[in-house]
């Protein structure tokens, strides 16, 4: 969905702002050429200059707070991620306590961004693309194209812009371990192979996703090794296979885990698992179907989400 461009009044104030907050007190650094105390970060816009150790950080979608709380960075502004909750429930509030809500992902308020005085954005274009320019006036802004599935290039993009790198190798260090950690506990990976997985999203307003390998929880489940249904080869782009709930049974699986996302009568959730079908499937039969929370398992995409799905794959698998 693309979304709206901002009012041409609110780009104003942003500059407006922007300026006044360079040029109080005089003491602002000009980072107009290359000097000590910046680096550039290679992004989906090209060459993007910042500084080394920036402390005012914005994120404006779900992946770059991961990063930033992964890292050890607390932002002074953040997205919500919908419309109840301003940030994801999976972290830790004494991480998150004292960010700035600067509006909703794909839709932030550029007045409040500039009053924040950033020193750094972090988005993708899927989300801001569209108003690149206009972030960039207000602040070093590092875009990478997507997000979701490539994840672990995007971190190390975020760390980079961070000036994290060191933290980022012991982040993907620690998650390697968790993975094997959790393989072994499956049994080893042709045991886990041996497992068919279905992650099921049902979606307000939408179909319902049978998710495919490439996305955020595709690439978790192929770290350790655990085995998927031929539907997930059927997904489009690699992304999701979806279903009306007449179609569930295509969602077979020696194990399915479930999340919703928004109400769940809009997402037809008491239709579908009330259904002879969905009780016809292998897992519900087994007692092998999962509910799980969809702002961890899907909206969350980053290595602090990761390492929490991995501890209940290995609570639920393990068994």
């Amino acid at each position: 969905m693309t979304a709206p461009r901002p009012h041409p009044a609110l780009v104003t104030l942003a500059l407006a702002l922007t300026l006044t907050a360079c040029t109080s007190g005089g003491s602002e650094k000009d980072n107009s050429g290359p000097g000590p105390g910046t680096h550039t970060v290679k992004t989906a816009m090209g060459d993007v200059k910042v500084k080394d150790h920036p402390k005012r950080v914005v994120v404006l979608d779900t992946a770059e707070l991961d990063s930033a709380i992964t890292l050890g960075v607390t932002p002074v502004g953040a997205t919500r991620a919908g419309a109840e909750d301003a940030f994801l429930s999976y972290l830790p509030e004494d991480k998150t306590d004292g960010i700035t809500e600067v509006g909703e992902i794909a839709n932030p308020g550029l007045e409040k961004i500039a009053a924040l005085k950033p020193d750094l954005i972090l988005s993708n274009k899927v989300r801001d693309g569209g108003r690149y320019q206009q972030l960039s006036h207000i602040a070093p802004t590092v875009l990478t194209e997507t997000t979701g599935y490539p994840w672990k290039q995007n971190f190390l993009v975020h760390a980079d812009a961070l000036g994290r790198k060191k933290q980022a190798r012991t982040a993907v260090k620690k998650y390697e371990e968790h993975v094997a950690a959790v393989t072994k506990a499956l049994g080893g990976r042709a045991k886990a192979a041996g497992v068919d997985v279905n992650v099921v999203r049902f979606v307000e307003g939408a179909d319902i996703r049978i998710y495919g390998k490439k996305n955020y929880i595709g690439t978790i489940l192929a770290d350790v090794g655990i085995g998927r249904p031929a539907i997930t080869d059927k997904a489009k782009d690699g992304f999701s296979y979806d279903v009306s709930p007449e179609q569930i049974d295509m969602a077979d699986a020696d194990v399915i885990f479930t999340s919703t996302y928004g109400s769940p009568g809009k997402a037809k959730v008491t239709e579908t698992t009330t259904s002879g079908l969905w009780r016809k499937l292998r897992a519900v039969r087994d007692g092998k179907v999962f509910q799980v929370d969809d702002e961890l398992w899907i909206q969350g995409i980053g290595y602090t989400a990761a390492n929490q799905i991995l501890g209940e794959l290995e609570s639920d698998l393990a068994r």
